[in-house]
């Protein structure tokens, strides 16, 4: 096989409601979903089994339960040699193992012409899968299984930042104190510019922000410190954290900002970057 890789984004939840939790006890949620240039890369390679290298890769084991192994599992290719370079951070609300388990879908759709997996495999996998899939701005709604991409976003520019806090996603959910909340508007509006989306922006929210920073104080000095450098429009925690976000209208602030946060924590992961353009072949078999 003709060695081939993949992007895996990072998958930004900009907004994140969670509006009620089902009898099997998962959450249903209403998010709007984005991807950024910020991301691993899934690549095959001669032999078989997978190895994992990168600046982030101490944390993760290649065995049987991880997520590019499962995935490559699903597509009827577990014995294909795989390599994961690993640069987002480990369980960090940004989506990198279901971003990784995306990109290894499509990679091996490619490499075999095989059919991607029908979604009800793909949300065993992970309920962010699908969407990390096509890797295009969406709306996702219900468990994961409702997605509805977006047209194409004014640009803007965001730097990530992970102050190194193991959070486990259960946990975050468990301290939440309540799960009825409101959704997003039923119809999104249209944004012209980047103020105008950072504008109707602030006046979401996400859910987990307020369990996870209870679990983790160090939360609120990373949107405090987000929320502080030039340029920054807002700061918010994505998924069930530790990773926050700050969105920018210009690309030089973002990179500016993202140095001196740095400069200021070297303990914290620091990232600027944009947005990512999707993937033309992520669609799910029916």
């Amino acid at each position: 096989m003709t060695a081939r890789s993949d992007r895996a984004p990072a998958k930004i939840n900009l907004t994140l409601h969670v509006t009620g939790q089902r009898a099997d006890g998962y959450h249903l949620l209403d998010s709007l979903v984005v991807f950024t240039q910020a991301g691993d890369i899934v690549s095959t390679q001669p032999g078989s089994g997978l190895v994992i290298d990168g600046p982030e890769a101490g944390e993760l084991s290649p065995g049987a339960d991880n997520l590019v192994t499962r995935a490559a599992r699903l597509m009827g290719a577990g014995g294909q040699g795989l390599r994961l370079v690993k640069t987002l951070p480990v369980a960090s609300g940004i989506g990198g193992g279901s971003a990784d388990a995306a990109a290894t879908l499509r990679l091996l759709a490619r490499a075999t012409g095989a059919k991607l997996p029908p979604l009800k495999h793909l949300l065993a996998l992970g309920a962010d899968v699908p969407v990390c899939l096509a890797s295009h701005p969406a709306r996702m709604q219900g468990i994961g299984d409702a997605l509805s991409p977006l047209p194409a976003l004014p640009r803007f520019w965001l730097v990530l930042v992970n102050p190194r806090a193991a959070l486990s996603t259960p946990d975050v959910f468990r301290a939440l104190a309540q799960r009825a909340n409101p959704p997003m508007p039923a119809r999104l509006p249209d944004w012209p510019d980047a103020g105008a989306l950072f504008d109707w922006l602030a006046q979401c929210r996400n859910d987990l922000e307020a369990p996870a920073r209870a679990l983790a104080p160090v939360i609120g000095d990373v949107l405090d410190t987000l929320a502080a450098a030039a340029g920054c429009a807002l700061a918010r925690m994505s998924g069930s954290g530790a990773t926050c976000f700050g969105l920018f209208a210009q690309e030089a602030a973002a990179q500016i900002a993202a140095a001196q946060i740095a400069r200021a924590h070297p303990g914290w992961w620091v990232q600027a970057t944009g947005l990512h353009k999707g993937s033309a072949d992520g669609k799910i078999a029916p």
